[in-house]
């Protein structure tokens, strides 16, 4: 059992095929739970409509999808009567503005069939600006950063962390630098909680987040010193 508030963020760490993405799918009902309930507001998400309850959520996932279209129509999938100003706006939180000023063609750009034209760092950050724009109720980031190089993940973020300080915010990662700054962290294993608390207490307790955290950031000169 995990209750997240208005406004706070949880990230779910933990080993592959434990469970995590498996949770963030049965929030917008890509399937639903065979025991339980998941509640949006004390309501069983059963019970609430379909396309009500995906529209109030926003998901970047490790695999960005963008039509054969320009930048801006691909935005405007999500909310097809914005303005350039607010688009232009979502771009500027999700880290992309400068790469769109720079374009010959700026929103006009054309990205190519899902995206070929552009890096995968650029069509991860113009997929959290369609979630931006989209303006969800809940936002979640699923293993968002995965398989960018160290300059593109800094980049994304960059955008993420402004993002999940004011935003109800479910983040999904295999790398914990990015899950750092979330309220509380789950550690799924096993298709349980197996642990939850702050990045700090966590290393110190000496469990599995700690033996993932190892992993990642051991430094064989520092032992040394």
């Amino acid at each position: 059992n995990f209750e997240l508030k208005s406004g706070h963020s949880i990230a779910l760490v933990g080993p592959s095929g434990s469970g995590k993405s498996t949770i963030a799918n049965l929030i917008p009902r890509l399937y639903d739970v065979n025991n339980g309930k998941i509640t949006l507001d004390g309501v069983d998400v059963r019970a609430l409509d379909l396309a009500w309850l995906r529209d109030k959520i926003g998901i970047v996932s490790q695999e960005t999808y963008l039509f054969n279209g320009t930048i801006r129509e691909n935005l405007l999938y999500a909310k097809p009567d914005a303005t350039d100003e607010e688009i232009m706006e979502a771009c500027k939180k999700a880290n992309i503005e400068d790469f769109i000023l720079n374009q010959e063609n700026g929103l006009d750009t054309m990205v190519g069939n899902r995206g070929l034209k552009l890096s995968g760092g650029e069509k991860q950050r113009l997929s959290i600006a369609r979630v931006l724009l989209k303006d969800p109720a809940l936002l979640i980031f699923d293993e968002a950063t995965a398989s960018l190089d160290s300059i593109s993940e800094k980049k994304i973020q960059d955008a993420i962390n402004p993002i999940i300080d004011s935003r109800t915010s479910i983040l999904i990662a295999h790398r914990l630098s990015t899950i750092l700054a979330a309220d509380e962290i789950l550690v799924i294993r096993d298709g349980v909680i197996a642990e939850r608390g702050v990045h700090a207490d966590l290393v110190k307790a000496g469990g599995t987040y700690a033996e993932l955290y190892e992993t990642q950031f051991y430094r064989p000169d520092e032992e040394q010193e």
